[in-house]
């Protein structure tokens, strides 16, 4: 059992890594949709959409911890715990809907997409601030009992795995001319995004 000052501690250090992971991720979006939409990129353009997702995410455990402080019951942490699950769970699935459409169609429309240095650049410092977020979001969770929070973490580390994706669907097509490599780079993300939401659902349901 955790003492009531230690879950405050640890209620603290999750909201303030969620008010980060909102902050970034507003900005990261905003950065990859408008250089996807210049470029004709799908990868940036669905790594800016998982980025507004990740928000969504955030503020769901923002509610959470919100929800159920401190001094809740068991029972509130247990439904806000639940209700944090649900919706992360749904942004995975929303996830992977739009870019699997967009993926596809992309290959079958053959659309070849403008270099991005922006998008190089961009993949590369999420390349080194997801994980890191990812690992105290996970440590965070962990400490506190929060499966919400620890789900929230992967959907973090499921970004790094975007950021390493988008950068190699970018830099192939920068270096080689590899236009099938930036939908290539989106479809490859599809099968940890499903197989994350899925988890998560489970987890919820387990709750229930």
């Amino acid at each position: 059992m955790i003492a009531v000052a230690e879950r405050a501690r640890l209620q603290r250090r999750g909201v303030r890594l969620e008010w980060f992971t909102v902050t970034w991720n507003v900005i990261e979006a905003a950065v990859a949709i408008t250089a996807g939409v210049i470029a004709g990129s799908v990868a940036l353009v669905g790594f800016g959409i998982d980025s507004g997702i990740e928000v969504v995410a955030a503020s769901a455990l923002l509610w959470r911890f919100r929800r159920a402080g401190v001094d809740a019951t068991d029972e509130e942490h247990g439904a806000a715990e639940r209700r944090a699950l649900y919706i992360i769970s749904g942004t995975f699935f929303l996830l992977a809907a739009y870019i699997g459409f967009e993926g596809v169609g992309a290959l079958v429309s053959n659309e070849e997409p403008d270099t991005s240095t922006v998008g190089l650049v961009l993949s590369i410092v999420s390349l080194v601030v997801m994980p890191t977020l990812a690992f105290a979001k996970q440590r965070t969770g962990q400490a506190l009992g929060s499966r919400a929070l620890k789900a929230d973490a992967i959907e973090t580390w499921v970004c790094a795995y975007l950021s390493l994706a988008l950068l190699a669907g970018v830099g192939l097509h920068a270096a080689f001319g590899w236009w099938w490599a930036d939908p290539g780079a989106v479809l490859a993300m599809l099968p940890v995004i499903l197989w994350q939401g899925w988890e998560t659902l489970e987890e919820a349901r387990d709750d229930d």
